[in-house]
């Protein structure tokens, strides 16, 4: 399965017909099953009541700001050419937890792009099922500390948005925060 997706235009038959499949899809959309089953399964993944996955497709490429309505010249006028503060998988992530809000995000990987589009697949927990909060696995996210956890950038995505996995000369601003030292960390 590891092979296939290494080089999946090129090893996996089915990768254009689900990319056709799914550009006629909602952005946001509940799948039957994992596609990838051995990253979602590496990720947490148990084929159990409380667990869903979520395809989330998203736009490549950077983002526009809203454009100013008073005098300025074109190139101070800066509503174009932003780059976002955060990666797009955590952005698929927030979307996910969005629709589904009585479900906590576990973790997501990458099943496609396009020219245009890049789709996501969440793993997300509903922490209320018994299922769920007896299972020594999920144990962990059922109590309050990880409510809404995708909004604070603790699911891996937003860990490395933060630039948590950096270390060394360089990486003096970003701890214990982002917010942390005027900003200066991002």
């Amino acid at each position: 399965m590891q092979k296939i997706w290494k080089n999946p235009r090129k090893d996996n038959p089915y990768y254009k017909e689900h990319l056709i499949q799914w550009r006629k899809e909602n952005a946001v959309v509940k799948a039957e099953k994992p596609t990838r089953i051995d990253r979602a399964r590496s990720l947490g993944y148990k084929a159990k009541q409380g667990v869903t996955v979520a395809r989330v497709r998203i736009t490549k490429g950077g983002r526009k700001r809203e454009s100013t309505h008073m005098g300025r010249k074109p190139t101070k006028a800066g509503h174009s050419k932003y780059s976002t503060k955060k990666n797009l998988q955590n952005i698929c992530e927030e979307r996910a937890q969005r629709v589904f809000k009585n479900m906590n995000v576990l973790n997501s990987y990458e099943v496609g792009d396009d020219g245009k589009n890049k789709w996501y697949e969440v793993i997300l927990i509903d922490t209320n099922l018994p299922q769920i909060y007896m299972d020594k696995d999920y144990s962990g996210l059922c109590n309050g500390k990880h409510q809404g956890r995708v909004f604070r950038g603790l699911t891996s995505a937003g860990r490395r948005g933060r630039g948590l996995n950096k270390k060394g000369f360089g990486t003096e601003k970003i701890r214990p925060s982002i917010r942390a030292h005027n900003n200066l960390g991002k």
